[in-house]
């Protein structure tokens, strides 16, 4: 999830050996990571400029432990599995080897703003950059200086965006606007709009601001899943191809904080939230509505190993909002001009009576020794 889009810790176990033993130091914190399409390989980034590469077939190994320029903000592999793109707070993007793990990056293009997501199209031709000056950018990959479009829109930062895998031209993007878009992005055209405030009016009162801080897709139903910052909620959207629509289906209130989800290819969605005791759910479609699941053998599993080491997780708990200070001051300049012309008004009249106070004692003075 800079105090930058941050996941402190949440896949901190894949830092230890097979025999326990830490490969590096546990503590740090993960600031980006993302699989390779086929689950081949896994590539994370790290508070301390570490680019980490591991081949997770047949079995997990680390390939190459690279430095980065900057502390980073977001990654992805391509589909091809031969590169790694790296966003930083700088505003670029490196490439780096799986190839060749070793090999050192090499800079692809840059914003004059903080990047706070990268995203690819399924076929590799296009890279999307989102930054946090409202902007997304389309360029060619093989060329990235050439800027195919800007999806311009948003009122704040761009803290999310994902191509929808089986409609390769529609891009889906999240702000601190409030708002999931969904956009041709080759054009530039915005297609929809939904403004999530009037979904979360619960908690809208009390949080004004909040953002989307992870988006899940299933091919199978088009659902969509977003999980928005500081808000225990999950929201179920379902895409319509032939209107081109966002539908909303449903709302999954949770205990605690969210911290992440993603879906299974079968269409369960699991969440993962910030409670011990049930860190872990999973919730199916049944009957147009989605539906906790208690019994799936993996589910148990999986959970009482987030149990047993839930100790990796303690440095997440509570920890505060990582959008909080993305967001653009507002200033009322009526307001500061009023405030200001009071102020002048007053010292205008304290001199005034200064002065005043200061003539009339001359005068006493005056009359004094006349009389004298």
């Amino acid at each position: 999830m800079l105090k930058a889009v941050h996941e402190k810790n949440i896949f901190s176990f894949l830092y230890f050996r097979q025999d326990g033993q830490p490969a590096v130091k546990a503590s740090d914190d993960i600031l980006a990571f993302a699989f390779s399409s086929s689950g081949g390989y896994f590539a994370l980034t790290d508070d301390n400029k570490r680019l980490v590469l591991f081949r997770t077939k047949p079995c997990w190994e680390c390939l190459s432990v690279r430095s980065v320029v900057r502390r980073c903000t977001s990654l992805i592999i391509t589909a091809a599995e031969d590169k790694i793109l790296v966003a930083d707070k700088s505003g670029d993007v490196y490439s780096y080897s799986i190839t060749e793990p070793q090999k050192a990056g090499k800079i692809e293009l840059g914003h004059l703003s903080l990047l706070l997501d990268v995203a690819l199209s399924p076929d590799d031709q296009y890279i999307l950059t989102a930054d946090r000056d409202e902007k997304i950018r389309v360029s060619l990959t093989r060329a990235p200086h050439n800027i195919i479009s800007f999806c311009l829109g948003h009122r704040e930062f761009v803290s999310r965006i994902f191509v929808i895998p089986n409609y390769p031209d529609l891009m889906l993007s999240a702000s601190g606007d409030c708002t999931l878009r969904l956009w041709e992005y080759k054009s530039g055209k915005e297609v929809h709009c939904c403004h999530l405030n009037s979904y979360n009016y619960v908690f809208f009162t009390s949080c004004q601001k909040y953002a989307v801080s992870r988006i899940a897709y299933c091919c199978q139903g088009n659902y969509i899943a977003i999980l928005c910052d500081c808000i225990p909620t999950v929201h179920v959207f379902q895409f319509d191809a032939a209107t081109q629509l966002l539908n909303y289906r449903h709302q999954i209130s949770l205990k605690r904080k969210g911290w992440d989800i993603a879906f299974e290819e079968t269409g369960g969605l699991w969440i993962l939230q910030e409670d011990k005791e049930a860190s872990l759910l999973l919730y199916r479609p049944v009957d147009g509505h989605w539906q906790p699941v208690a019994d799936d053998k993996g589910l148990m599993k999986m959970s009482k190993y987030l149990h047993d080491n839930w100790t990796m997780f303690e440095g997440s708990v509570g920890t505060e909002s990582c959008y909080s200070s993305l967001y653009k001051a507002s200033f009322d300049n009526m307001a500061i001009y009023l405030q200001k012309k009071e102020e002048r008004l007053q010292q205008q009249q304290k001199k005034r009576k200064e002065l005043q106070h200061e003539s009339n004692r001359q005068t006493k003075k005056i009359r004094t020794r006349e009389s004298s």
